[in-house]
């Protein structure tokens, strides 16, 4: 299978995802828009380790801040070659939040993070409220923080998203969540 075709399957379900999950079940009420308007940008990358992961983060960082936020609003980097150990993954959101501070950006983008094993602390593996923050690859959105305020202030009690979240995935259960049919198609050797 050519990277091409692995790039268009990667990509196609992580819309999938975002489709059905996160603009279906409403995990995220400021989704919808920017997805309707074509405002996400999903970046496959092909790192392999944490430096590689780096270098692409902070391409993407720099062309988010660069371009206008009607072309594109949010990006979706797609990383499913290294960081698949979610406590891994978790240490290296610290590199992340060092990163934005280095280039200064740390006021103009936040990162949201996913990954398909996303535990919360305090949490065990399975309890359903983590699959808010699981989606079928590691990922990290880079989200404008001028955006997520306007969404913020139009939506009323934000705070409260999270505990909504969590109320919808315990009605739905694992069995609900399964047909999303959310499961990511795998590689052909």
């Amino acid at each position: 299978m050519s990277s091409n075709s692995i790039e268009a399957i990667l990509i196609a379900n992580t819309q999938a995802w975002v489709e059905r999950a996160v603009i279906g079940l409403n995990l995220c009420p400021f989704a919808k828009a920017v997805h309707i308007k074509k405002q996400i940008r999903y970046v496959v990358s092909t790192a392999a380790t944490h430096e590689d992961l780096l270098r692409d983060l902070m391409i993407e960082l720099e062309a988010l801040a660069e371009i206008s936020p009607e072309k594109i609003d949010t990006t979706l980097i797609i990383h499913p070659y290294v960081l698949t150990d979610f406590l891994e993954y978790n240490d290296f959101l610290d590199v992340v939040d060092e990163t934005l501070v280095d280039m200064e950006l740390d006021d103009a983008i936040q990162v949201a993070s996913f990954h398909p094993q996303y535990q919360f602390a305090d949490t065990q593996p399975e309890d359903i409220e983590n699959y808010t923050n699981r989606s079928p690859y590691p990922m990290l959105q880079l989200l404008r923080e001028s955006s997520m305020v306007r969404a913020v202030e139009a939506y009323p009690q934000a705070e409260q998203i999270f505990e909504k979240n969590i109320e919808t995935l315990r009605q739905m259960g694992h069995t609900g969540w399964e047909a999303l049919g959310l499961q990511p198609l795998r590689e052909k050797k």
